[in-house]
């Protein structure tokens, strides 16, 4: 249940050697420009006879990243049912789901793939803007405008992940950032995909972050919504490094406790660290979504709408989240920081 993507010739392929692009900052300039739209007589951007306001060798901005990135480390991929191996931050190819409603009556339901993540403004490669969000929820930032050049900055910044920090002028003066980029340490593009000894680093300043575009909506209690940018406290902690499933709520142990489907923010973390929370740590926007899109909705690192993580694809036909436990009975994730599993009757 799913839609054909065609994709467009591997401009990384014109770009050169593309190991280490981007290192140190500014590549070299016609890895991604050209000054007039031609070489040997022939338009190095067809779809755009004219060019285009920034000199580039696609159309948008985001075509022209998903045109390495995608041969390099996959952030898109071809069949949202057979995605790339995840390395962190989601993927892209959710996006061209038919339905991600796993919820009660969620085959007649259809939940689009353009609830997927972030919406990309990549026509070449089948990606279009947000049909439902005008700005981004909680702030102002336009839809139509969304690519990877909101976030990544692909001249360079010195910070993680080229993303943009304190006092950047964001795509000719759509948005100045106020907050500065987080604090964290990713995967190698070129290694061994996600896992419990091998995961992103999140050690803080994500939700702050996120916030350059989505407001402060999860930092004021007042307003009754889940925390975010906050410290996790002892109760939670523990919860957290004692659950280990629901056929195992009390099983585990601080040093084995870490899982990286639900991530915390804490400065002692390493990328092969596998120690849970400590009072101290703090739940992020990371914590629950990933940054760009899964085959849930609201980029949720699992579906918040089934009651048991086997019901994930069911009613779709999307992709199936792996389970971390492998356990036909696990409930949600939620419960790792908030274990209600504790008094439930799993009935067969």
């Amino acid at each position: 249940m799913r839609k054909i993507l065609v994709l467009t010739i591997g401009l990384c392929f014109i770009a050169g050697t593309a190991m280490a692009f981007h290192d140190g900052g500014v590549a070299h300039c016609n890895g991604c420009h050209t000054m007039h739209n031609s070489q040997n007589g022939v338009l190095v951007d067809p779809d755009s006879p004219n060019g285009n306001p920034w000199l580039l060798k696609d159309s948008t901005p985001s075509d022209v990243c998903i045109a390495c990135h995608d041969h390099l480390d996959q952030p898109l991929g071809t069949d949202p049912l057979a995605p790339p191996a995840l390395k962190g931050g989601g993927n892209f190819v959710y996006l061209l789901e038919d339905n991600l409603n796993d919820g009660h009556g969620g085959a007649t339901n259809p939940i689009p793939g353009d609830a997927a993540g972030h919406n990309l403004n990549a026509p070449g490669h089948g990606l279009a803007p947000d049909a439902t969000h005008s700005v981004s929820p909680g702030g102002s930032f336009p839809a139509s405008q969304m690519g990877c050049t909101s976030c990544h900055d692909p001249h360079g910044t010195g910070d993680f992940r080229f993303l943009y920090g304190a006092g950047r002028v964001v795509q000719d003066g759509l948005a100045t950032f106020t907050n500065a980029a987080p604090d964290a340490d990713g995967l190698s593009i070129f290694g061994a995909p996600e896992s419990e000894t091998n995961h992103t680093a999140y050690k803080g300043g994500m939700s702050a972050w996120c916030g350059n575009c989505h407001g402060d909506f999860h930092a004021n209690n007042t307003q009754l919504v889940h925390p975010s940018g906050m410290a996790i406290g002892g109760t939670i902690a523990q919860t957290y490094n004692l659950y280990n499933g629901t056929v195992d709520q009390q099983g585990g142990a601080q040093a084995t406790a870490y899982l990286a489907e639900v991530p915390f923010e804490d400065p002692a973390n390493t990328t092969s660290s596998t120690a849970g929370p400590s009072a101290s740590s703090q739940v992020s926007c990371i914590t629950c979504h990933r940054a760009h899109a899964t085959s849930a909705p609201d980029a949720g690192r699992w579906d918040f709408n089934v009651t048991l993580l086997e019901e994930d694809g069911l009613n779709s036909g999307s992709y199936v989240i792996p389970d971390p436990y492998n356990n036909p009975n696990q409930r949600s994730l939620c419960n790792k920081c908030h274990n209600k599993d504790a008094f439930d009757h799993i009935t067969p």
